[in-house]
């Protein structure tokens, strides 16, 4: 990576910490793209080379802590795909819950009318994560650990669909319920229960 690239990414991750850093504080709706600029400490017209419209921004900060569960997966070796889902769900959920609620509200909102957002019809929070869900089963399948025949596609769905059930219950419960304690309370009821036929012995 050369000097301007390396400035760029960092121009971009000024950005990204500082649209966060307002969301959390003040919402979606709350805030403009001057706003995010100001506190980034760059120009107005530098945030559009990177972003189209503040929406865009939503999805970068939806991506970059998941990238990170991605690669903390792909290091854990040895472990069964019983002991990675929980440290999935965790981590899933610890990063939902550090972008704050108001950020949680926006992603839920891109995901529940995709309409919001113009120009991306397709969930693309929602796709991001029901992608790596399901190549981390796919993965699960190639390697031998689950069986040939695992319905990797509804099980991604049942564990997707209970992510953002969990999710939802914390922006409609105005943060009271809490969804770290119930994720973890989930993965020892039920993730054993889940995967127990189609686990290869």
């Amino acid at each position: 990576m050369n000097k301007r690239q390396k400035s760029a990414q960092e121009t971009k991750h000024k950005l990204i910490t500082a649209g966060l850093e307002l969301l959390k504080e003040k919402g979606f709706d709350a805030i403009n793209v001057e706003d995010i600029t100001k506190k980034a400490g760059v120009a107005k017209g530098t945030f559009y080379i990177y972003f189209k419209r503040k929406e865009d921004i939503v999805l970068d900060i939806s991506r970059v802590p998941f990238d990170k569960i991605a690669e903390e997966l792909q290091k854990m070796e040895g472990l069964t795909i019983t002991e990675k889902l929980p440290h999935y769900f965790h981590r899933f959920m610890e990063c939902v819950e550090s972008c704050g609620i108001n950020t949680c509200r926006q992603w839920t909102r891109d995901v529940l009318d995709p309409n919001n957002v113009p120009e991306t019809k397709d969930g693309q929070k929602w796709k991001y994560d029901f992608e790596m869900l399901k190549g981390i089963l796919e993965d699960a399948v190639s390697k031998g650990e689950l069986k040939k025949d695992t319905p990797v596609e509804l099980l991604t769905h049942i564990i997707i669909s209970e992510l953002y059930g969990m999710m939802t219950c914390w922006c409609m419960s105005d943060g009271k319920f809490e969804p770290l304690d119930w994720t973890d309370r989930f993965c020892k009821i039920q993730i054993d229960a889940i995967f127990k036929q189609y686990i290869r012995r």
